[in-house]
């Protein structure tokens, strides 16, 4: 049996897990989310063996 973990939902889940906890954090949580989205997409790292996004 395979398990194939990605980041963008492991993300995307604790991102919405704090902002239940903390909605003052939804600004930072926002705004680090598309950061790192964008350095994936800028640098191209889904080839790496984990897919990211």
């Amino acid at each position: 049996m395979n398990l194939h973990l990605t980041i963008g939902p492991l993300v995307a889940l604790l991102a919405g897990i704090l902002i239940l906890i903390a909605p003052r954090l939804l600004n930072v949580i926002v705004a680090l989310y598309l950061i790192l989205v964008g350095l994936i997409g800028v640098f191209g790292l889904s080839g790496h063996g984990l897919s990211f996004i």
